[in-house]
């Protein structure tokens, strides 16, 4: 009922170098701990839909995410985005890249793109 980012980006080998692994530094939105190292990433969801028809219940639901990578300089965001990207694309699709902003307040970088998934139910 949910899209499976999490078991598909945290069993990544590109994902677990740039994120680590128990804890993997991905995380629902919200639910990054205090004090987390950087680089880190979070998701959530922002739309989606069965796939309805006339005549049956959907067999497949569409998830809209967005993700978002924190780190401490441009290109860490960038290698984690990358390895995201990489294990993302095997199973889902990316359908915007959201772009790069350095926060001034807190200095951190960020990296934001969506994706769609289409998971079987």
């Amino acid at each position: 009922m949910y899209a499976p980012i999490f078991k598909i980006a945290s069993a990544s080998p590109g994902v677990q170098a740039a994120l680590g692994v128990e804890p993997t530094r991905l995380y629902p939105f919200g639910e990054a701990p205090e004090g987390v190292a950087l680089p880190y990433a979070v998701w959530q969801g922002i739309g989606g839909a069965p796939e309805n028809y006339l005549g049956q219940r959907p067999d497949m639901d569409q998830f809209a995410l967005q993700v978002d990578v924190y780190g401490a300089t441009a290109e860490s965001v960038r290698q984690v985005g990358a390895a995201l990207r990489n294990a993302i694309e095997l199973h889902a699709h990316i359908t915007r890249w959201g772009g790069e902003r350095k926060d001034a307040t807190t200095g951190r970088y960020r990296l934001t793109f969506d994706v769609d998934w289409h998971v079987e139910r």
